[in-house]
């Protein structure tokens, strides 16, 4: 074997073992994406999938839904916390104050064993969106006050021991949700994944194993890649200016107060150290509402926007998205704010809302520092839409949730992508097709949002319109946000158009807040018109 003149592996094996190592978590997706039963997972891709060391660092994710994979490590750090996980074993969680996110992102990780290794050598993990884990409302995303209306709260518990299901722990899953023959479904499909990938490493464990010393080849670049990530942040952090940079942006409200509520960062850079500090005091108080973000959503999206920054710098190409990447990083986020909410504060619009004007406070604090990289405001929602009743096709209950694309936001390079799900989501929006074919709806109508995006030298793109007619009585929810504030531009750029929804019920139209809930009667519609983005650069006359 190659060996480089500091005794690290030859640089061409780690491009090929860091290759290979990304498209085992990209197989993992795969393979849950054809095996769910869900629209929301099977159509959407609301799923990420991950692979950790031994130690559980983050080695290698799939090109999957950055509020997933940022946190993700937390929750597989909390399970080993809380196991020592034995061949065949699977370990599954949700609850966000253990690195979880909101409820309804359910983790699985599991342990890859080599040969006669009394220990793993590795750990694989994916996280899927089910539609509903309970609760007070369908599709557990409802207005609640605290995590305990949210749904079924899961600490880390062994699904499976030694090969073989534990028959309890899926019982009480079961026992808890509104549609349980889906989700035993999209749960078979998440340990079907893990099986993928712990053969797939024990694949890649065959074939790079061999070396004179007690480190295999494969454990010898997983080092050095995670050593590279951490160089390249390093050189990415030094050709930053030095100095501390501040922004704050809002979300509209809570849905319990109508106040805005404001998310406050102070971005320190030390260039000549390599390294950044991300301090969120002065953060409001976490809210009464259900958009607290817990830690592990805070950190996830500091993770992306480094990244975005990365690749706008051209060094992405060179680096592949490890834990290394964030050694250089400091990540300050008070208790008790809605940055870092403490239990029993409810979640489920952390996740959506809450990381999306993270990742606008954030880029708001990086445009002081490096314009050239920073593109406006994006839609900054999810639209987070959820609809339950029961199917007169069938006459058992559905749940259906979807989140809506919007516009991105103008950049120094060229005009906003429109009808994209932006920044923390990388989710696709369901296939009317598929959405009829599921659930007792009606798409009604489907096109994009024209004029909404923010003018500019370079425009924001535009969101969409998506109106969908209820075939039976249903309850809706809807958590969204950017319905009263804009998504802002940049250099001169204006800001993009807010959201608005619209129930529509014999024949009488009413405008809904951001985040609500209601019953709606058979006939009736509801339309969603999402953000567009912000525009860049003063426009030309």
């Amino acid at each position: 074997m190659k060996r480089a003149r500091n005794n690290m592996p030859d640089p061409a094996e780690i491009a090929v073992i860091a290759a290979a190592l990304h498209s085992v978590a990209v197989e993992m997706g795969a393979a849950l994406r054809r095996t769910a039963f869900s629209p929301n997972i099977k159509e959407r891709r609301d799923y990420s999938s991950a692979v950790f060391g031994a130690r559980g660092d983050l080695i290698a994710m799939g090109d999957d839904m950055p509020v997933h994979l940022g946190s993700m490590p937390m929750s597989v750090r909390a399970a080993l916390d809380a196991f020592d996980l034995a061949p065949g074993d699977v370990a599954l969680l949700n609850d966000p104050y253990r690195g979880g996110t909101h409820l309804p992102d359910l983790t699985m990780v599991a342990p890859v064993f080599i040969g006669r290794e009394r220990s793993p050598a590795f750990y694989v993990a994916n996280r899927a969106h089910h539609a509903d884990v309970g609760g007070m409302y369908p599709g557990s995303m409802g207005p609640c006050r605290e995590i305990a209306q949210e749904g079924i709260r899961i600490p880390p518990v062994k699904l499976m021991h030694a090969g073989k299901m534990d028959a309890q722990v899926k019982a009480i899953l079961l026992a808890n949700v509104r549609t349980p023959a889906e989700r035993e479904g999209d749960l078979t499909a998440q340990m079907g994944a893990c099986h993928v990938g712990i053969e797939r490493m024990r694949e890649l464990a065959a074939r790079f194993g061999s070396t004179s010393s007690k480190e295999t080849r494969l454990d010898a670049s997983v080092r050095a890649l995670l050593a590279r990530s951490e160089k390249r942040m390093h050189a990415m952090l030094s050709e930053l200016p030095a100095g501390e940079f501040r922004a704050e942006d809002f979300l509209d409200d809570d849905g319990v107060h109508a106040k805005p509520i404001g998310i406050r960062v102070a971005v320190r850079i030390d260039p000549k150290r390599g390294r950044v500090e991300v301090d969120f005091t002065g953060t409001d108080h976490q809210a009464a509402g259900s958009i607290n973000a817990v830690y592990a959503i805070t950190w996830s999206a500091v993770f992306y926007v480094l990244r975005c920054l990365m690749y706008a710098q051209g060094r992405a190409t060179t680096s592949h998205a490890t834990a290394g990447l964030m050694r250089p990083v400091r990540v300050i986020a008070p208790e008790g704010t809605v940055v870092n909410a403490r239990p029993p504060a409810a979640v489920a619009g952390g996740n959506v809302e809450t990381s999306q004007r993270i990742v606008d406070v954030l880029l708001r604090a990086f445009a002081a520092a490096c314009p050239e990289r920073v593109p406006a405001a994006s839609s900054g929602t999810m639209n987070n839409l959820t609809i339950g009743g029961i199917d007169p096709r069938t006459g058992l209950p559905f749940t259906y949730y979807e989140t809506i694309a919007g516009g991105h936001g103008g950049s120094p390079q060229s005009a906003g992508a429109s009808a994209h799900h932006a920044h923390m989501t990388n989710s696709l929006n369901t296939p009317a097709e598929a959405l009829e074919y599921a659930y007792p709806f009606r798409v009604t109508r489907y096109a994009l949002r024209h004029s909404s995006g923010g003018a500019g030298l370079h425009a924001g793109g535009n969101g969409v319109v998506r109106e969908v007619e209820l075939l039976s009585d249903a309850q809706v929810t809807l958590l969204a946000d950017r319905r009263t504030l804009h998504p802002w531009g940049l250099s001169g750029g204006s800001p993009g158009a807010s959201g608005i929804t619209t129930a529509i019920e014999d024949g009488v139209q009413r405008i809904l807040p951001g985040k609500c809930t209601l019953e709606l009667k058979a006939g009736s519609r509801l339309r969603i018109e999402s953000p567009g983005g912000g525009g860049w650069g003063k426009p030309r006359r």
